[in-house]
């Protein structure tokens, strides 16, 4: 019987929302957030034949019933998971990082295929055996590592490294004249599924290398890998070499915009602060003008000022109209000299002009 499918291995695409570290979900199996401390291990894994197996006691499968409600700690479920694992990523991880997570005491085997095998049944690798071997012997969820894994798994394998379940996803992997490899695992009850990661894997990796190849052999002759060891021909190199010089002409010509733009904005900005000083200077003079000399200004209540003091001192005091009028004695009489007129007239004739005076002065003032 197929065990069903675990709620906790859902589709591992990226979320953006409510994701953890590395895209880690809830669903994952393993929290979002963890307590800082050393979770690392201090070696890698090791490799199948360098692990002593106890073949006295009997190999008994676990059922996926017995898996899912926990074994003893001397009992974990052994589950085994292969692949070519070349230009291992984050996809690769992630994979085991779910088939460790199937149960809650698992012993995880990776079975890893050999040059001959790959070569043979899928095409050519980037990494040789030994290179792989290594990458997935430091993943922090391998337990154990099987070299030269075989590429269909035989009831033979599965007792001889006493596996309790194969994990990886259910798309039918057709290979070497089947339509899926794990088409008799499945049947047997054995079959764990896992979710491939979306927008990673190997050939993704070879296609962005392919697509971009002059970018990377432009990169390595910078880094001082000869033409020889790229597989670059004579003319191809000085081309390199000729597009890397344009590429910094352009990158200086780029860097002198960029900074002649900046100094065009700090002159702007500095023009404008000044503008704007200008003008509050200019408002503060125009105030000031109008303040002195407006209509309304200070001068001309200035001159107000003055001219009524200066009528004040010009005009006499006038006497009070209920003091007595004394009689004054008349002056002695004098000739002008050089004169024949009469003297000046009397005080009675000397009070009208005063009034008349009086009188010119206001009309003055009233002017």
């Amino acid at each position: 019987m197929e065990p069903p499918t675990s709620s906790r291995l859902n589709s591992r695409k990226r979320r953006k929302d409510g994701s953890g570290p590395n895209g880690a979900t809830e669903l994952d199996g393993i929290p979002l957030k963890m307590s800082r401390r050393s979770f690392g291990l201090k070696e890698p894994a090791p490799f199948s034949d360098e692990v002593e197996i106890d073949y006295s006691k009997p190999y008994i499968r676990v059922t996926y019933e017995e898996a899912m409600r926990g074994t003893p700690s001397d009992r974990p479920v052994r589950v085994y998971a292969d692949g070519i694992f070349d230009l291992f990523h984050s996809g690769h991880a992630r994979a085991l990082m779910q088939a460790k997570n199937l149960f809650p005491n698992t012993y995880l085997i990776v079975g890893v295929c050999s040059d001959e095998l790959t070569h043979n049944f899928k095409g050519f690798t980037v990494m040789n055996e030994n290179e792989r071997y290594d990458a997935v012997q430091h993943c922090r969820y391998v337990d154990e590592v099987v070299r030269n894994a075989p590429w269909t798994l035989t009831p033979e394998f599965l007792a001889e490294h006493r596996i309790d379940f194969v994990a990886h996803d259910d798309i039918p992997y057709s290979s070497a004249g089947s339509d899926d490899v794990y088409k008799h695992i499945k049947e047997a009850g054995m079959f764990a599924p896992t979710q491939r990661t979306e927008g990673i894997s190997t050939s993704d990796i070879i296609t962005r290398i392919v697509r971009d190849y002059d970018v990377y052999a432009r990169r390595n002759l910078q880094r001082g890998y000869t033409a020889k060891e790229l597989n670059v021909s004579f003319i191809n190199e000085k081309k390199y070499h000729l597009q890397e010089r344009v590429d910094k002409v352009k990158k200086r010509v780029k860097d002198v915009e960029e900074k002649s733009k900046e100094f065009v904005q700090k002159v702007e900005e500095k023009s404008i602060d000044l503008i704007q000083k200008w003008e509050e200077k200019s408002r503060e003079f125009i105030g000031n003008f109008l303040e002195m000399f407006g209509p309304e200004g200070a001068l001309k209540h200035m001159l107000k000022e003055g001219k009524g003091r200066m009528l004040q001192a010009i005009s006499p005091k006038q006497s009070p109209s209920s003091s007595p009028t004394h009689d004054r004695s008349p002056s002695p009489s004098f000739r002008w000299p050089f004169s024949t007129k009469t003297p000046p007239s009397s005080p009675a004739n000397r009070s009208r002009n005063e009034s008349a005076v009086t009188y010119d002065i206001s009309e003055d003032e009233e002017d």
